[in-house]
């Protein structure tokens, strides 16, 4: 009888010991490292707030491609930014939301967010944590309230699961939401271009052509599209005729109320640029003849352009000949990052 009562005792302690540990257990996240190319500039994004981890990014990427985040449930942020196209809307001149509405500007790619400071054409987000707020709450691009989107998370039998794994419990709220979206975002990093293997010695050779556009570029282009990221983050006005078809357009002056930045946009990162047509903020130009054509032959002075694109006589645009242009272009092409393109780590399937 006593070995009974014994042996009871000791199945009681295990049991309870079982029952503590798992009232104890807190999920640990699994740390994922941030690869940065050797060529690349310092990460601008604050990563001690925001670690990244396996959890997190699988989590960011579930939101990422999920339409409830819309008020429709069927825009996603994967909607208006396709893999195959460095993250844009292919073939839109300007992004198309909820029930077919169209925004006025073109969707930018997403790449090596985690070394830019500010996001949007005009620079409206000042982190990207932020950025999707504009997104998900534009009437005509996802159109939803974030408490709604909450709600949709938290009544989903997965996303407490997942929401657990990657933060240590089940709470859904904004931050998380915001931070799993960026850990996934981070990870975008495109960084290996034919370009990218020939400058860091890699065994990668460019044409002559593409050399001589390259020469060309540094000369003629590198003075906005400058360093490794092919852009020095500043809002300049290029002398782009005014769109009658968005009169409101302001754009930089929409955020900072300014008038000296009067249809001033972002200087656009050129990485992965023979894939991200069309091209400008409003999606005016389809080809990069195009856009070739324009900064020789087709600027206008439209009140606050650049002084980097006036001649000392008066006279706007950048003087290029057929051949530079067609070296520029042959050059460009050196920056399309095909293992970013087919990184099955960002696909939506």
């Amino acid at each position: 009888m006593q070995k009974w009562i014994v042996l009871l005792a000791v199945v009681g302690v295990i049991i309870a010991c079982q029952n503590n540990a798992e009232e104890e257990y807190i999920a640990v996240p699994t740390p994922m490292e941030l690869s940065i190319p050797t060529n690349f500039p310092e990460v601008a994004y604050n990563l001690e707030v925001n670690p990244l981890t396996e959890e997190g990014f699988e989590l960011g990427k579930k939101l990422f491609y999920d339409g409830s985040l819309s008020s429709t449930g069927v825009v996603s942020c994967g909607f208006c930014h396709e893999q195959a196209f460095s993250f844009t809307h292919h073939a839109h001149t300007v992004s198309h939301g909820v029930n077919g509405l169209e925004g006025f500007r073109n969707a930018q790619p997403l790449h090596n967010l985690a070394f830019f400071n500010e996001f949007t054409w005009d620079g409206a987000a000042t982190h990207l944590d932020l950025q999707p707020i504009i997104p998900i709450t534009s009437e005509v691009e996802m159109n939803e309230r974030i408490p709604n989107v909450l709600s949709k998370l938290r009544a989903d039998k997965e996303y407490p699961k997942l929401f657990t794994k990657a933060f240590g419990d089940d709470a859904i709220n904004s931050e998380r939401l915001l931070k799993a979206l960026s850990q996934f975002m981070l990870q975008m990093v495109s960084g290996n271009s034919r370009y990218d293997k020939y400058s860091r010695g890699e065994g990668e050779m460019l044409t002559d052509k593409e050399l001589a556009g390259l020469e060309t570029f540094r000369q003629k282009c590198a003075n906005c599209h400058a360093g490794e990221l092919f852009t020095d983050q500043s809002y300049r006005n290029n002398g782009l005729p005014m769109n009658p078809n968005f009169p409101e357009e302001e754009g930089r002056k929409r955020v900072s109320g300014f008038q000296e930045d009067h249809y001033k946009f972002r200087v656009p990162s050129l990485r992965n640029i023979e894939l991200t047509f069309p091209y400008m903020h409003d999606g005016r130009f389809g080809t990069l003849e195009a856009v070739m054509e324009f900064y020789a032959n087709g600027m206008v002075a439209n009140g606050t352009i650049d002084p980097s694109l006036i001649d000392s006589n008066g006279s706007l645009g950048i003087p290029l000949s057929i051949t530079e242009k067609e070296n520029i272009i042959a050059f460009l092409k050196t920056l399309t990052d095909n293992e970013f393109i087919e990184d099955k780590r960002f696909a939506e399937f």
